[in-house]
């Protein structure tokens, strides 16, 4: 993992975690306000999640509509896979314009927030770089555009730190002169498990809140800002070290778990010791211990629930400026393979001549 200097010049947003469904696995059926949907096929698991105004005020969220991708196999940065997620996001993005009613040729504005001189906060701005822009051929020669083709611009603000100007009224003013239909801001996210780091992609119709992933808030971009629908689309890039030691001591009690429970079965007993075979299974939360057994084996800390244990941590790291903000050492690899394929979901979301099999094509 690479450390990030998480200064003024970094405006990396949170990640919108489904909280409530988390810490409620299995009571769904309890959370007023709240719709869950959830689809799983060849390693990708689609969630999507409405809110109503009581259900946000039960969670804390906005009202809107939250999608998340997530599949492990884009740490692998394959290609061809990568084509596969670009047109599931291109289908979910579809999905949420036609909810809100956005015509097939209404003027689109792309901003890519971040900075382009952070790798892991670059998301946004490489992307921009790659959106398939077509206003100013709508402008200029409006008689070669073909049909199937929508207006669209792009911009990159960069980051306050940078310009010394809010990041969202330098949005506002282009908002002004452009005078788009809505609004997609990409951005790079903080992550709230080490496991969604480089492996989700994040949609909503509810904004972003740039900088909100290492205490740098900025003012949130969002229709109730801009006066314009604005759609989100985000990927974790970082995770901070208070995350990182939370999700550590739960693998190591679900490891405990573990060995207890396959201790006396037949296949472990004929296994030499310090040696596996075969695949082994991923740790899950029933491999988690019961309260006595967490005691035993880290004491105070085994008891604490995740807000609790999450608290303490931070507690102990941040007054020594130990929480650091860090991300995978190929960085620079999966910033150039996450913009391509939100690029590809965007052209293809955006673009009705643009499919999965010409995508390629149409990227910058």
């Amino acid at each position: 993992m690479t450390k990030i200097n998480a200064n003024r010049r970094t405006d990396l947003a949170l990640e919108a975690r489904d909280m409530f469904v988390e810490q409620n696995p299995h009571r769904k059926e309890e959370l007023d306000g709240i719709t869950i949907k959830t689809f799983e096929e060849d390693n990708i698991k689609l969630t999507r999640v409405k809110i109503d105004s009581k259900g946000a005020e039960r969670v804390g969220k906005a009202p809107g509509h939250y999608t998340t991708i997530e599949s492990q196999l884009m740490r692998r940065l394959d290609d061809e896979f990568e084509k596969q997620l670009g047109t599931l996001l291109a289908g979910e993005l579809e999905r949420l314009l036609e909810f809100h009613d956005i015509h097939p040729d209404a003027l689109g504005l792309i901003v890519g927030l971040g900075n382009d001189y952070v790798t892991p906060d670059a998301l946004g701005p490489q992307v921009t770089k790659k959106v398939y822009v077509t206003n100013h051929l709508f402008k200029l020669q409006p008689e070669r555009v073909e049909k199937g083709f929508r207006p669209l611009t792009a911009f990159t603000p960069s980051v306050m730190g940078l310009t010394g100007v809010e990041t969202t009224d330098l949005i506002f003013g282009v908002v002004e002169k452009v005078k788009p239909d809505f609004i997609i801001a990409i951005d790079a996210l903080a992550a709230r498990s080490i496991d969604r780091v480089n492996t989700t992609i994040q949609l909503s119709d509810t904004g972003v809140h740039p900088g909100s992933g290492v205490g740098n808030d900025r003012k949130e971009v969002s229709e109730s800002t801009l006066n314009v629908p604005v759609f989100s689309i985000g990927i974790p890039t970082v995770v901070d070290a208070v995350t990182i030691t939370s999700d550590t001591i739960d693998y190591l009690l679900k490891h405990f778990g573990r060995e207890v429970d396959e201790q006396d079965k037949a296949s472990k007993a004929l296994t030499p010791s310090g040696m596996t075979f075969g695949e082994r299974k991923e740790l899950t939360n029933e491999d988690l211990p019961e309260e006595e057994e967490r005691k035993r084996y880290l004491g105070l800390v085994g008891q604490l629930g995740e807000d609790e244990k999450r608290q303490l941590i931070e507690e102990v790291l941040s007054p020594i400026g130990h929480n650091l903000i860090v991300t995978p050492k190929e960085v620079d690899d999966v910033i150039v393979h996450m913009a391509k394929l939100v690029a590809s979901g965007i052209n293809q979301g955006l673009h009705q001549r643009i499919e999965q099999n010409n995508t390629k094509d149409f990227l910058g």
